[in-house]
């Protein structure tokens, strides 16, 4: 008996080492199999876009106002009542059209009655001279005496200066007749009319009207003074053009430099400038804000991608370029000017690459990535968008 249980524990024991073996046998092939499949990541969708070569124009981006060109306040210079208004308020007028006619009746008296003083004295003074002729002819033949002909000859001299004042005087009293019609200095455009036909108005005094001059036309700017001699330099060289737009309005008006001020605005840090716009079709109003351009240069055959393509990292900035294989790389990249949603690279790219624009969040170095979709090619886009860069 026992020999019998001695048996059965021998027994028992081997079935339990089986037990342990397989079991052993059963994790190691578990473990073996977790190795071997791995769980594979699934590709990144993204969005690209074709790196192009592009001539980049460098523009200096700045609101600007309009101002006038020229600015005139008529007034009447002379006296009177104010008779008939020859214009509308509003209207757009030129230079020497009649605006106003002055009541010229007390001024045609005036002219009259200095004509007829002017006769009367050239008519004396005629008789002076006669009478000063004769009496130098006596005096030197002794008939008279020296202090006799001397009398004569001032009061001729005393004539003929009258004759002279009523000259003058007649002069004068044209010239108020004259200033009874009065027109426009300047081409322009005529503001509010201030004095109704009809009223009294003083000389030099009363403004009828203001006239102001919109073609040519100025708009005021200024910019950072660390482009002060790019603009002096270019503006030397050629006339730098400038593109000014008015809030809503999609017409954009193009005029050239003309002034740089002579002194730098030491509050703000800004130089301001002034360009000249011809303004045929009057887009441009005084007193109104507008968007400026100015064009400094172009870059030609610059490197051009979207914005959005550009990531700022620890060490600068950065792009995912896509390789052959459908992975992407990290590359270091300079960057330029930056346009209407584009940016120029300086450095780090070649035009014919591609770039990842969207997605980017998701990526690491040697990524795999899924195309989606490819975003607007920079150089079909950018011939509309890329109107100019602003200078960083």
């Amino acid at each position: 008996m026992r020999a019998t249980f001695s048996r059965q524990l021998a027994g028992s024991r081997q079935f339990a080492a089986l037990l342990a073996g397989a079991a052993a046998v059963l994790a190691f092939a578990g473990c073996q199999q977790s190795v071997s499949k791995p769980t594979a990541r699934a590709p990144v969708p993204v969005t690209i876009a074709r790196v192009t070569a592009q001539n980049v124009p460098t523009q200096l981006q700045a609101i600007g106002a309009v101002k006038t060109v020229s600015t005139v306040a008529v007034k009447s210079l002379v006296g009177g009542q104010l008779r008939t208004v020859e214009f509308k308020q509003g209207d757009t007028v030129r230079k020497g059209q009649v605006l106003f006619t002055i009541d010229p009746q007390p001024y045609e008296a005036a002219l009259a009655q200095a004509q007829a003083n002017l006769a009367r004295d050239m008519a004396n003074n005629s008789q002076a001279q006669l009478e000063a002729h004769r009496y130098a002819d006596l005096a030197k033949q002794g008939i008279v005496s020296v202090e006799e002909n001397e009398q004569r000859q001032s009061a001729a001299a005393a004539d003929a200066a009258i004759v002279s004042a009523d000259q003058a005087a007649v002069q004068s009293a044209k010239l108020n007749l004259s200033y009874g019609t009065i027109t426009s200095p300047i081409d322009g455009r005529t503001g509010s009319l201030l004095v109704q036909a009809g009223n009294v108005v003083q000389a030099n005094t009363t403004i009828l009207v203001t006239i102001n001059q919109i073609s040519p036309i100025y708009v005021a700017f200024s910019v950072p003074e660390q482009y002060l001699l790019e603009l002096k330099k270019f503006n030397a060289s050629h006339a730098l053009p400038v593109q000014a737009q008015a809030q809503g309005n999609p017409h954009m008006e193009t005029g050239e430099l003309s002034f740089i001020n002579n002194s730098i605005d030491s509050s703000t840090g800004t130089i301001e400038l002034m360009a000249t716009f011809p303004n045929q079709d009057q887009s441009l109003w005084p007193g109104e804000y507008v968007n400026t351009d100015v064009t400094l240069a172009v870059a030609r055959n610059a490197t051009v991608v979207p914005s959005t393509a550009v990531l700022t990292g620890n060490d600068g900035m950065y792009v995912y370029v896509l390789q052959p294989n459908r992975t992407v790389e990290d590359r270091a990249v300079t960057i330029g000017t930056i346009m209407n949603g584009f940016t120029v690279i300086t450095k780090g790219l070649t035009p014919g690459e591609t770039v990842v624009t969207d997605g980017q969040l998701s990526l690491a170095p040697g990524s795999e990535v899924l195309v989606k979709q490819a975003s607007a090619d920079v150089a079909g886009a950018s011939s509309a968008a890329m109107g100019g860069a602003t200078a960083q």
